[in-house]
């Protein structure tokens, strides 16, 4: 759930966001003065921050530089009667990404923050990442271990345990795992390469007490996540 710290002393105001931005699925935080907004950026690190510049006790862009000179990444906000260009330069020196002038829609506002989340995941790289204690297969990086020990798979390999850990305890056919394999590399894999991929495979994965890989006579495989005997 992604955690956005709202930093705003008109409460009716404050309360509003809060309520509008939980009711949208987010986790929110809200400070009423300078003090408070530090106090919660020292025990949290925040996905977004929605901050007041004109503070009882500080300033909006004094919290941004707390939040920067603590380097998270939070995405900042500014909410501000301000609305003069040399304020709004100012809220962009010090590390805020977007700006908004009193008065605005909430409901805008809401949708620009859904938005902002959105663009992010969206440029954020999927990190795929299988491990289960003893086997680590880190399939973004290309790096596997095996009790701490490097393993080495080909790419081929790669793609077969993908295909394997996406699917657990499904049984593939050897035609769908072939057209799989094919899909990726685009060069021929027949019946006989797939039973040696999955043959090497098992032997630097599996013991005679762990495995990972069920043969279904006449049909193909399944993963079964490091069973023990």
């Amino acid at each position: 759930m992604k955690k956005i710290l709202i930093v705003e002393d008109d409460s009716l105001l404050n309360r509003t966001l809060a309520y509008n931005l939980a009711c949208d699925g987010y986790e929110v935080t809200s400070a009423y003065n300078y003090n408070d907004a530090v106090r919660y950026l020292k025990q949290t690190e925040y996905d977004a921050a929605l901050l007041d510049i004109n503070l009882p006790d500080g300033n909006g862009l004094d919290l941004c530089e707390e939040i920067r000179g603590r380097g998270q990444q939070t995405y900042i906000i500014f909410i501000t009667a301000n609305d003069k260009e040399s304020d709004m330069l100012k809220g962009y020196e010090a590390g805020g990404a977007d700006y908004i002038t009193k008065p605005f829609s909430i409901a805008v506002l809401c949708k620009k923050v859904t938005a902002v989340f959105t663009n992010m995941e969206l440029r954020t790289p999927r990190h795929d990442l299988f491990d289960d204690g003893v086997l680590r297969i880190d399939f973004s990086e290309q790096s596997a271990s095996l009790a701490g020990e490097p393993l080495d798979f080909t790419p081929k390999e790669y793609r077969t345990l993908f295909l394997f850990v996406k699917n657990p305890r499904i049984i593939l056919t050897k035609r769908q795992i072939l057209g799989k394999l094919w899909d990726a590399d685009g060069d021929f894999v027949d019946e006989h390469t797939l039973t040696t991929i999955i043959s090497r495979i098992r032997k630097k994965i599996e013991t005679d007490k762990r495995k990972y890989i069920k043969t279904a006579y006449g049909m193909g495989y399944q993963w079964i996540g490091g069973e023990q005997k």
